[in-house]
């Protein structure tokens, strides 16, 4: 009994193990729980972000450890990447969003034109009365395609009413990133410099590679099983995030 007690101790520490490697140093899962990637990632989606794509960091790990404020094996992220990141407030809270801006950038947003560098973004209007969530409101966007000078295409939207279409001009420091929600009107992000503002190469954690799971919560929690031809959202699963 003893044995078998030991035994079974050991393969589950074996097993942690395991786990806190995948997690530290290759996949980790995360969970959408606000709106503001919309259209994009929506709140109840889970999704798997790759923790080598831009090398380590102190908040690979659990916990965050302040061992070290440097990145090992570090790759330099692109513009355009959906990537998880620990907040500059308080190095601890994660949030999720688009690298619009590398260090040197210059951006600014006029009249709900994104300029980088000078440069206007080739934004594409797709649609003038696109619906999505702002928290528990539903507000009535304008989506529009956005293309980054690398070709990067992703999908965006800003309130027909109430809009944040102007900005500051921001210049990117060394070592720093700036983020946008694809959901313009309804992110807190580099914009807002006291609680997010500039981030620092460190606090990357990794990049959002694809949804495993998606289910609506307004519709039914996971668990009440009889609600799932509502509540899942099967055509989000396995859907790559670009």
């Amino acid at each position: 009994m003893k044995k078998k007690i030991i035994d079974n101790i050991k393969t589950l520490f074996y097993a942690l193990v395991i786990a806190l490697i995948i997690r530290s140093f290759f996949y980790q899962p995360f969970y959408i729980p606000s709106s503001s990637m919309e259209p994009n990632l929506l709140v109840g989606d889970r999704l798997f972000v790759s923790k080598f794509s831009y090398g380590y960091s102190k908040h690979s790990f659990p916990f965050s450890p302040n061992f070290s404020n440097k990145r090992f094996f570090s790759k330099k992220p692109n513009r355009g990447d959906v990537i998880v990141f620990k907040t500059p407030a308080d190095n601890r809270t994660d949030y999720i969003k688009r690298l619009i801006a590398i260090p040197g950038d210059e951006l600014q947003i006029v009249n709900a034109q994104l300029y980088l560098n000078g440069e206007k973004i080739l934004g594409k209007k797709l649609n003038t009365n696109e619906i999505v969530n702002c928290g528990n409101e539903r507000i009535k966007t304008i989506l529009i395609e956005e293309t980054l000078p690398e070709g990067v295409k992703y999908r965006t939207v800003y309130r027909t009413d109430g809009t944040m279409q102007n900005t500051d001009k921001f210049i990117v420091p060394d070592k720093h990133y700036f983020f946008l929600g694809d959901n313009r009107d309804c992110s807190k992000d580099s914009r807002f410099l006291t609680s997010v503002g500039y981030v620092q190469d460190v606090n990357l954690v990794g990049k959002a590679k694809f949804i495993f799971f998606s289910s609506d919560i307004k519709e039914g929690y996971f668990l009440e099983f009889w609600k799932w031809n509502k509540s899942l959202r099967l055509d989000r699963f396995f859907k790559t995030i670009k």
